[in-house]
């Protein structure tokens, strides 16, 4: 029997054509033919509202709009996260899709030690495209976007391992691009 995967498409543009999209597809496609179970969900697609107070983010519900893509991940196994990276980070409604469906509506004194394990047992990938060489994001900037989704944001509600996958350079279409698609694929045979 296979993993549990689901695949979380941070991409904020819905028209599904950006190569961020088709290396999630690759994931897929690659996941398919490993025989894992597989769910999808692209958060541009998704119209919810951003956090704006204390009170949202300790006792305010869920939007309906984020029910699915809440149990998606409760059911998975294994996450993989894809987005591009905007101002060394995350897309802003990435951020907020997280914030919505990460946070824990329990009391105050249970909400600390229930959020370090809302999803123990479940493992993860970050894939990350941008413009600039991956080697100078990781080294120069230190990838602090990447480490701060990984330590504050999945590694806080018990993700791990959690893995990464930088690729740089992608505004530079050859044979960099197909090389990836394989990876990728095979990334998602091996639910790695």
């Amino acid at each position: 029997m296979g993993r549990r995967i689901t695949i979380i498409q941070g991409h904020p543009d819905p028209c599904g054509t950006r190569y961020g999209h088709a290396l999630a597809q690759a994931y897929r496609d690659g996941a398919i033919e490993g025989d894992h179970d597989v769910r999808v969900v692209n958060v541009a697609q998704l119209n919810f509202p951003l956090l704006r107070s204390q009170e949202d983010w300790g006792r305010g519900s869920l939007p309906d709009a984020l029910h699915g893509a809440h149990q998606a991940i409760l059911w998975a196994d294994h996450l993989v996260v894809f987005f591009p990276l905007w101002l060394g980070t995350m897309p802003a409604l990435l951020k907020g899709f997280f914030e919505q469906v990460l946070r824990l509506n329990t009391n105050a004194a249970d909400r600390n030690r229930a959020a370090h394990a809302a999803l123990a047992g479940h493992s993860g990938r970050v894939v990350v495209t941008m413009a600039m060489p991956a080697l100078k994001y990781r080294w120069v900037y230190l990838a602090h976007g990447v480490r701060g989704l990984e330590r504050s944001v999945l590694g806080f509600v018990g993700v791990k391992p959690i893995r990464e996958t930088l690729i740089g350079s992608v505004e530079e279409p050859g044979e960099q691009h197909l090389r990836w698609l394989g990876r990728l694929r095979d990334m998602g045979r091996a639910a790695a």
